[in-house]
């Protein structure tokens, strides 16, 4: 792409920036939450594209002046500093292009919310629950060395241990649009601790991440909630079996897409307290009716881009844990990493950072730029 069609692009990008900066201080925008929140998102996206136009035009100008000083100089001393400063320039220029480029492209409005992980597990069994409870530690320790904050809303523990179901909301800077890759079936081979003639099985557990729902994102008549309480299970304390903290919330929501009611059914006993867990199941039902919703609107992304990495496609195998090899293999890009342990211990951001490098890639080539 040549400088001028790319500087086209940015034409106004600037005058947008100040723009929005204005409004998200106007008391009118401020009080209308929807649109500040919108605004202030588009702020943040603005923000780093003005600066990366900013310092591509100097760039620019920089390589002019240079080649202008070049073209009309006789002091050696000059011309090897304009040299200098020439080359350095044009080794700089791609790749800022290309970071202007990837900034160019609209972003997943999604991106920047925090998000609800459910890990299930599936075929297999007590190792499927045992494989679902190493998923859950090794998002929970990626999210810590992220500094964002995991809260668990529900779980039901396996018979032999791990879990059969565990939910759990991420908090964070930008969570969503990190995690939103691990939604899929992740398959585990090895050999399961009730094993006694060494054989490997294989066994599966899926993993759902949802983008959290604001409380505006999504329109609820409480009125037509339905609430129980029970009492929480667990091991041991004095409220436990004697104080209902535990809640449970019917809804009947009719799905726009298909015109079906269907009735929601979630239970959470994060914590002792009966509101605090009220407010968060009526969080898993916002977030649980917005993702439903914008289903579509995932389903037309994955139809542009076939070979996108993120499609919201929670039924296909993503990912393989080989634990005889020490291997995971990402089915998505082929990309395989032969450091299982440190893996499943939390270390998963070489992963994640191919895996955005592709989406990225495929984000280009379905744009003019």
């Amino acid at each position: 792409m040549s400088d001028n069609s790319l500087l086209r692009r940015l034409d106004g990008i600037e005058s947008r920036f100040e723009e929005v900066s204005t409004l998200i201080t106007d008391p009118a925008v401020i009080a209308d939450m929807k649109r500040y929140v919108r605004l202030s998102k588009e702020y943040k996206e603005l923000e780093k594209l003005t600066a990366a136009t900013r310092r591509y035009r100097k760039l620019l100008d920089d390589i002019d002046e240079a080649k202008a000083i070049l073209e009309t100089e006789d002091d050696d001393e000059m011309r090897a500093m304009a040299k200098e400063e020439l080359d350095e320039a044009t080794i700089a220029l791609p790749s800022l292009e290309e970071e202007i480029k990837l900034l160019l492209i609209p972003a997943d409005p999604e991106d920047g919310k925090n998000a609800i992980i459910e890990i299930r597990g599936g075929t297999g069994g007590d190792e499927a629950a045992l494989f679902a409870g190493d998923l859950f530690k090794m998002y929970t320790r990626y999210c810590e060395s992220k500094g964002w904050n995991v809260s668990i809303s529900n779980a039901s523990e396996g018979a032999a241990g791990g879990f059969k179901e565990i939910v759990m909301t991420v908090s964070g800077d930008g969570v969503y649009g990190v995690l939103k890759y691990e939604s899929g079936v992740h398959r585990v081979q090895r050999v399961p601790a009730t094993e006694t003639q060494g054989r490997v099985h294989t066994s599966a557990a899926t993993v759902a991440v949802l983008p959290e729902a604001e409380a505006f994102d999504v329109e609820i008549n409480e009125g037509e909630i339905k609430w129980d309480t029970f009492r929480s299970g667990g091991a041991g304390g004095q409220n436990v079996n004697k104080v209902e903290s535990g809640v449970r919330l019917r809804y009947n929501w009719k799905n726009p897409n298909t015109g079906i009611v269907e009735e929601i059914l979630i239970e959470c006993t994060e914590t002792r307290d009966q509101p605090k867990n009220k407010e968060r199941a009526l969080s898993r039902l916002r977030t649980f009716i917005y993702d439903k919703e914008h289903q579509k609107y995932v389903d037309d992304i994955a139809s542009r881009r076939k070979t996108m990495v993120s499609t919201g496609d929670r039924s296909a195998k993503i990912r393989t844990y080989n634990y005889p090899q020490g291997r995971i293999t990402d089915h998505r890009i082929n990309y395989t990493l032969y450091n299982l342990q440190s893996f499943i211990d939390g270390d998963l951001q070489d992963m994640i950072d191919h895996l955005i490098i592709a989406e990225n890639a495929e984000k280009l080539k379905s744009t003019e730029l």
